[in-house]
């Protein structure tokens, strides 16, 4: 039961893939050692083109009874409740390491811990705050954790996590900016766009070989850091990536990557989809003694209609 629950908040983190901005208090609960940070401003997709496509992949991971009971008697609506997400990962023994999840918006504490506890999640005391202990756990994967900080703010994630956090926001930690790790990287994004993420890519090892794109991430091997982010301006989606590399051989192994991943971009646009064969003619990829950065916009109309492709092809 509760993993359909955990499904109904990891489809917002996976589609971050994504106003009011995430607090200072939520980032700041980030760990010094997060291999991976990405940030989601939920708010801001529902008036543009990319919310149905979004809200659509929401409404297929709560349409199983147990998950719409649970959002149901714990007063949530995914939707119009959650208005920001901070995610990150940090390193650790296991395979998938620890995961952790800040949900930012409205929530009924009283209903939430009463929806949790009746699908057997166990309310644990610690010296910092109180979280509940999911049941789905195992001897060999720690169990999960849900802690309601407030009405404003909820912490999910593996329960070393959850409680790390929770220890951080009690000793006051520093802002997320103003902190070590990948804190140090904050003002290579832009705090205001939709969605933004920052990867330690030696410590992640976040890229796999295969596709069009194996030239660009046999290039990330030796890029120390990636950046990423995501706008809706008007009804039209600007992005940008960096990698960061101290190696000039690596920065320019990665722009003729880029530059030959857009370019194949382009020939299999034009059989598919010739309209955004010009849209990718606009990105741009630059090169410095920092880094190499990709850029472009891709504009609402053409969207709109890869959306609706999507979803006829969905349908077959």
């Amino acid at each position: 039961m509760l993993k359909r629950i955990g499904l109904a908040f990891a489809v917002l983190v996976l589609l971050a893939a994504p106003a009011v901005a995430a607090s200072p208090g939520a980032l700041a609960l980030v760990p010094e050692d997060a291999t991976a940070v990405g940030f989601v401003r939920v708010a801001d997709l529902r008036s543009n083109p990319f919310q149905l496509r979004v809200f659509e992949e929401m409404d297929k991971a709560t349409a199983h009874g147990d998950a719409a009971h649970f959002l149901s008697e714990a007063g949530l609506d995914l939707r119009n409740d959650v208005d920001t997400l901070v995610a990150c990962t940090a390193a650790s023994s296991e395979a998938r390491g620890r995961t952790l999840v800040l949900f930012e918006g409205r929530f009924d504490p009283g209903k939430l811990a009463s929806a949790l506890a009746n699908r057997g999640a166990v309310k644990v005391s610690a010296a910092s705050s109180d979280y509940f202990r999911l049941k789905d756990g195992s001897e060999s994967r720690e169990p999960g954790a849900v802690a309601i900080v407030g009405p404003g703010l909820v912490a999910a994630g593996n329960e070393s996590a959850v409680a790390a956090a929770l220890a951080r926001r009690g000793s006051g930690a520093a802002a997320f900016g103003a902190g070590a790790g990948l804190g140090r990287e904050f003002h290579r994004v832009d705090p205001s766009s939709t969605a933004w993420v920052l990867v330690d890519v030696q410590k992640s090892h976040a890229y796999r070989e295969g596709g069009a794109a194996s030239g660009v991430l046999t290039a990330l091997k030796s890029v120390s850091v990636a950046a990423m982010q995501a706008t809706v301006e008007s009804d039209a989606l600007t992005v940008k990536a960096i990698g960061l590399s101290d190696d000039e051989e690596t920065r320019e192994l990665l722009e003729d990557s880029l530059r030959g991943l857009t370019a194949a971009w382009r020939m299999a646009a034009q059989e598919k989809n010739p309209d955004l064969v010009s849209a990718i003619r606009k990105f741009k990829v630059v090169r410095d003694g920092e880094g190499v950065t990709i850029s472009g916009t891709l504009p609402g109309d053409l969207i709109r209609s890869m959306t609706a492709l999507a979803g006829t092809r969905s349908a077959k």
